[in-house]
């Protein structure tokens, strides 16, 4: 059991993610497992990014009532597992061929394409394990949330189909956010409430939007970014003539759609004893570098003020 205090989740969530991600490397990996996949496993998921999905299941099930942070956590940590895997395959050179992830050589510059191919399929693998794991102990709800995560990556309206996109010529931009990124957040925030026995629809809808205002983030961040401020190299979008909501509309107007989102944002967010709470982290996330060094640097880079929720 990694944690069943709601302390731990409230005042060291990071320190419990990393936890659980390394428990279920431990789960999956005996010695047995070659040392050179072992090897680009843990580059691959260690040292973490903003880790901004497993801490928003998390802060969800807090704010819900946490009846079931072992359940959360494990779910949390598979949700970050499944982001890594795409991060893996996003960064091959059939897609974006990055040299640099989080300040570091992607995986493939470090282990060889073939070997980031496996590494992002054992992710998943990893992934779906490390939650089935705690489900089987409530199999009705841990089939729902299995199904949640399995619908959050998918072909039809998750993350696959979002990469799919990437190879089309016209491509809708806010439908391309929600699969490739937003489908993500919308499964953590669901997790969070299911785990908690809350109604998820109205944290669905808070994953979405946070998920789209995420990816407007990004795009302007790839845009005007530097490679030391992003861990990453800058202008991969308009190299590669991927979709990107600063390309097709603007800075301006890309701006002014992140800022709209933060607002249906604080609109969205169920009443509870905890809404403040989750709003500050919230704030803090979006506005002040939670969200990594690529999303803190946007804010000044684009002489915005972050106006709270």
């Amino acid at each position: 059991m990694i944690s069943n205090h709601q302390a731990d989740v409230v005042g060291d969530s990071d320190k419990l993610i990393e936890q659980a991600l390394r428990a279920a490397m431990d789960t999956a990996l005996s010695p047995a497992a070659p040392a050179h996949l072992r090897g680009a496993l843990d580059a691959a998921v260690f040292p973490g990014g903003s880790r901004m999905r497993p801490k928003l299941c998390l802060k969800v099930s807090y704010v819900c009532g946490e009846k079931d942070p072992e359940l959360a956590t494990r779910a949390a940590a598979a949700i970050e597992l499944l982001h890594c895997a795409s991060l893996v395959h996003d960064d091959l050179p059939c897609f974006d061929n990055a040299a640099l992830r989080r300040g570091r050589p992607t995986v493939h510059r470090l282990f060889g394409e073939p070997i980031a191919v496996l590494t992002g399929d054992a992710l998943i693998v990893m992934a779906f394990k490390y939650l089935s794991l705690q489900a089987a102990l409530t199999p009705e709800l841990g089939a729902r949330m299995i199904e949640v995560v399995a619908e959050a990556v998918g072909p039809s309206h998750g993350l696959i189909a979002g990469q799919s996109m990437e190879a089309m010529t016209h491509v809708p931009i806010d439908r391309y956010h929600h699969y490739k990124t937003g489908s993500l957040f919308v499964a953590a925030a669901t997790c969070g409430a299911l785990a908690s026995g809350a109604d998820p629809a109205p944290w669905s809808k808070v994953g979405e939007l946070l998920g789209h205002a995420y990816q407007i983030a990004d795009d302007i961040a790839d845009t005007v970014g530097r490679a030391e401020v992003l861990g990453k190299l800058p202008a991969v979008d308009t190299q590669l003539n991927r979709p990107s909501i600063v390309r097709g509309q603007g800075l301006d107007s890309a701006a002014a759609r992140f800022y709209a989102y933060l607002e249906q944002i604080g609109d969205a967010i169920p009443a509870s004893p905890q809404k403040r709470s989750f709003v500050d982290w919230l704030n803090h996330a979006l506005c002040k570098g939670v969200a990594g060094p690529g999303k803190a640097g946007l804010i000044q880079q684009t002489a915005l003020d972050c106006a709270p929720l």
